[in-house]
């Protein structure tokens, strides 16, 4: 097709190419100058004539054929349409693709002089088309001449001003020539410089990256190479397009955190072969201090990681052994202050019936060897206490007075026995502590006193400063030397003590002082002269409007004779302590158990004035018990005198009986049974407001069970008990206005799994968990079990009958519950984010040492907070405080719904 088609070109009216067929490239060429669709322009110069010749007579006709045949190729010109658009086809025809004329036949004399007329009309037209070639290259030359002239004006004007330009760029000349050099300098310079900087980052361990806003690499040290698998090509290419060898899949995030302005934490990553990388995201501040990119630092932090680890292990090893030191001191305390009360009452009793001195001094020294064990057991029990975060401060508002003048009378029989004088100054004012734990401060001053005065006198007073009143225990000792000072509250130091003689103690008692001062937030202070004496001062809150006239107290008189039951399952220690009272004028019974107690008083054998009973008994009845059944069997109000060795049991304060912790010295237990017997008798226990519906006690011990029953029955209130929580599941029907008082220690199914039990049925009936191993992971676990509440062993029955109270009323009222709720998820709210982290690790059990060590503070910061915890709070124990964090988290009550 492309051998025998003729080239065509399809043009418009106005003669612009609008298609080309065929070879068309030996007919047509580029023009010079701009693109143009002109087929005039395009064609050949030597067919440009008969072209536009043809094209003109073509549309002079309107329609048809035109041919120009003088010359090859021949032009032909064809009239055609297009959807009513009238164009022309343009062809151009080889000699050999024109039809010859036959031969043998003479041409006609008229189709001749047609041909000359064409021919002659051809000349003319390509005549005419060489007159208007001539006539605008002529127009052409002339507007070339005038721009001619005008740029030979332009180029005078332009050799004058290069002249000028001339001498400005030769002088500009020498000042670049001086600029040249000081850059030379300056880059110099630079060069140095940048070495340097290079230098310093390529001897340094630290990987480090600089990417662009675009996070594109900039640069990068060698030790990145740790980290990303980076090569000198990768400058430029994106950082999403590298893989880096250790685990970050934050990085790009970051990086992207930075430019946004933001300061994303450092991140620790883990390269193989267990090296650790602390990765950091920092901004690359530009000239204008503004972000021009990120740079990414990573510091190997292998060594210090691997040492946190060993600290956290040990910390653990060491947790675990002091855990297991708490856990033994509490199991040994009973077993360890047993034989040491024994002891003191034998040497107390031996003191009355030796006769000669050599045997009373033999009596006397062992004396000072026994209180010397106890006080070195006493100080080892409190500061592991302490130290557990056992002991809760129990602020209250008291008079000074009587607690100085019962110190002063427990420490008499001491000092006496050192021929030193011992008294009290009279004083009235009111303050506000806890009384048990400044009682213990002001013990063991005064205890410290009489230990290192050899001759002389010890006075206990107060004095007012400002707000607070200053406790003073003043001696005429030995003294402290200045240097000495601020070492005496440390454990185990002992100034004059350096052959650790055991009658001196451990050097526990300052010690012990201040961290009990600490606790409560009272100012301890001390000043001593050597060959002088000592004064220990602690500076307690005063409660205003307290100041009233001075009061001295009674002279002592013979204390009452009474008949008194002593219940004590040590043969030996029970027989001391008949002797003992016995030689005091007073009428005792003494029995192993308590059921045989409770027997002789059924009998009418003794109608006791006053019980004096160790905790632990057996038989399935102890102290505390066996105190309650006595109280509701005699009908009345009986002092009971508690003597316990176990660690870690309320205080006197909350009990309704005066505890005792052994060893107890003869003094002390005298005093005592004298203060019970002469103080007036206390009313009865209230018999607690009537509450709907059915009460359960669930308790495997039979007595504290009929004992528990007797406490909660009342008008209208029928109280069922069972031994285990299989009888009461069988037994028991939920109903509105019940409650469920269990012990959490049962054999087989525990209280704490039928708590579970219960309300994985859908029973939310109140249950209150009564235990004698009263810690925070016990509340702690009652109170997630389902628990109303949590009490410690022995329960007041008042306690016991509010508590019963509140939770049925609560289980009541779900606006009430929701209301409770609210106000201590405010309490909770109120604590600052440190508080509320040390309250979690302190209900997690852990001691006030350990919660220092784990968050990097001292041990005096964590108990300051703690003490804090607990006035925000608004609770004074920590099972409370375990209850109130439950109650915060607990999700809102619905009314109606199960509460």
């Amino acid at each position: 097709m492309l051998h025998h088609a003729p080239a065509c070109v399809l043009v418009d009216v106005a003669g612009r190419c609008l298609h080309a067929l065929g070879p068309i490239e030996r007919h047509l060429i580029h023009a010079r100058g701009p693109a143009t669709q002109d087929i005039i322009t395009l064609v050949r110069p030597a067919l440009r004539g008969r072209l536009r010749a043809a094209m003109e007579l073509m549309r002079g006709k309107g329609d048809g054929l035109t041919r120009d045949a003088t010359a090859a190729p021949v032009i032909e010109v064809r009239a055609v349409t297009d959807e009513g658009e009238a164009m022309l086809l343009v062809s151009f025809l080889d000699a050999t693709e024109v039809a010859p004329v036959p031969k043998g036949r003479p041409a006609h004399p008229e189709s001749q002089i047609a041909a000359l007329e064409r021919e002659l009309e051809v000349t003319r037209a390509e005549l005419r088309g060489a007159i208007q070639e001539l006539e605008a290259a002529g127009e052409e030359q002339r507007t070339a001449r005038d721009e001619a002239l005008s740029v030979s004006e332009e180029y005078q004007s332009t050799n004058e001003e290069l002249l000028t330009s001339k001498e400005e760029l030769q002088s500009l000349n020498e000042e670049l020539t001086v600029l040249n050099g000081q850059l030379q300098e300056t880059l110099e310079a630079s060069r140095t410089t940048s070495d340097d900087l290079q230098n310093v980052l390529y001897s340094t361990d630290v990987a480090t990256l600089f990417l662009d806003r675009q996070l594109r690499i900039r640069f990068f040290t060698p030790a990145t190479r740790a980290v990303f698998g980076v090569l000198p090509g990768d400058v430029g290419r994106p950082l999403a397009d590298l893989r880096p060898l250790a685990s970050d899949p934050a990085l790009l995030e970051d990086a992207a955190a930075v430019l946004r302005g933001d300061a994303p934490p450092p991140q620790e990553v883990e390269a193989p072969g267990n090296v650790w990388f602390s990765r950091r995201a920092l901004p690359y501040r530009g000239r204008a201090d503004g972000v021009d990119g990120v740079v990414i630092t990573y510091s190997d932090i292998t060594a210090r990681r691997a040492a946190l680890e060993a600290l956290a292990a040990a910390t653990r090893r060491a947790e675990e052994a002091n855990a297991a030191k708490s856990r033994f001191l509490s199991a040994a305390s009973h077993d360890l202050r047993q034989p040491l009360q024994t002891l003191t009452l034998l040497q107390a009793l031996q003191a009355r019936m030796v006769q000669g001195e050599e045997q009373r001094r033999l009596v006397v020294l062992m004396g000072s060897t026994v209180s010397a064990m106890a006080g070195m057991l006493d100080g080892l029990l409190d500061l592991n206490q302490i130290e557990a975060g056992a002991l809760i401060p129990q602020p209250a508002e008291f008079e000074v007075g009587p607690l100085l003048e019962g110190l002063v009378a427990e420490f008499g029989y001491l000092a006496a026995g050192r021929d030193l004088m011992l008294r009290s100054v009279p004083c009235s004012r009111f303050v506000r502590s806890d009384p048990r734990l400044l009682g213990q401060i002001l013990r063991n001053l005064l205890s410290n006193a009489l230990k290192y005065t050899r001759a002389g006198r010890v006075l206990v007073g107060c004095r007012r400063r400002g707000d607070a009143l200053a406790i003073e225990v003043w001696d005429t000792g030995i003294g402290i030397p200045a240097e000495d000072l601020p070492a005496v509250f440390e454990e185990y130091r002992q100034l004059d003590n350096a052959a650790r003689e055991r009658a001196k103690g451990l050097g526990l008692g300052l010690a012990i002082v201040r961290r009990l001062a600490d606790l409560l937030g009272h100012r301890l202070r001390v000043r001593s002269e050597p060959g002088r004496g000592s004064v220990f001062s602690i500076e307690v809150p005063m409660v205003a409007g307290s100041d009233g006239a001075d009061v001295t107290t009674a002279p002592e008189r013979p204390g009452p004779r009474a008949a008194i039951l002593v219940v004590e399952d040590d043969p030996d220690l029970r027989d001391l302590l008949v002797s003992l009272l016995r030689a005091e004028g007073h009428q005792v019974l003494s029995v192993a158990t308590g059921p045989e107690a409770l027997s002789l008083v059924s009998r009418g054998a003794i109608r006791p004035d006053l019980l004096l009973t160790d905790h632990a008994l057996p038989g399935g009845l102890d102290g505390p018990a066996l105190a309650l059944r006595l109280r509701t069997q005699l009908g009345g109000a009986l002092p009971v005198l508690l003597l316990t060795a176990v660690e870690g049991e309320p205080d006197a304060g909350t009990a309704p009986w005066t505890r005792l912790r052994k060893p107890i010295l003869p003094t002390e237990l005298i005093g005592a049974v004298r203060t019970l017997l002469e103080q007036e008798p206390a009313p009865d226990l209230p018999a607690g407001p009537v509450v709907a519906g059915g009460l359960h006690v669930v308790d495997d011990d039979g007595q504290i069970r009929v004992a528990l029953r007797r406490i909660l029955e009342g008008p209208g209130r029928p109280v069922a008990d069972h031994a285990s929580a299989e009888a009461f599941l069988a037994a028991y029907r939920p109903a509105p206005g019940g409650c469920i008082v269990l012990d959490a220690q049962l054999p087989g199914m525990s209280g704490f799994d039928l708590l579970r039990r219960l309300r994985l049925a859908g029973d939310a009936t109140p249950a209150i968990v009564i235990t004698g191993f009263g810690d925070v992971g016990a509340a702690v676990e009652a109170m997630r079990a389902g628990a109303s509440d949590f009490l410690e062993k022995p329960v007041q029955a008042a306690a016991l009958l509010e508590c019963v109270e509140r939770a049925i009323e609560r289980s009541r009222d779900a606006v009430e519950l929701t209301e409770w709720q609210r106000a201590a998820a405010e309490r909770i709210a109120a604590l600052t984010p440190r508080q509320r982290e040390i309250m979690d690790r302190i209900l997690a059990g852990q001691a006030n040492k350990n919660i220092a060590a784990h968050l990097g503070i001292s041990q005096r910061t964590v108990e300051t907070h703690r003490a804090t915890i607990m006035r925000r709070a608004g609770v004074r124990s920590l099972p409370e405080l375990a209850r109130l964090a439950l109650a915060a988290a607990a999700p809102p009550t619905v009314p109606g719904g199960e509460g």
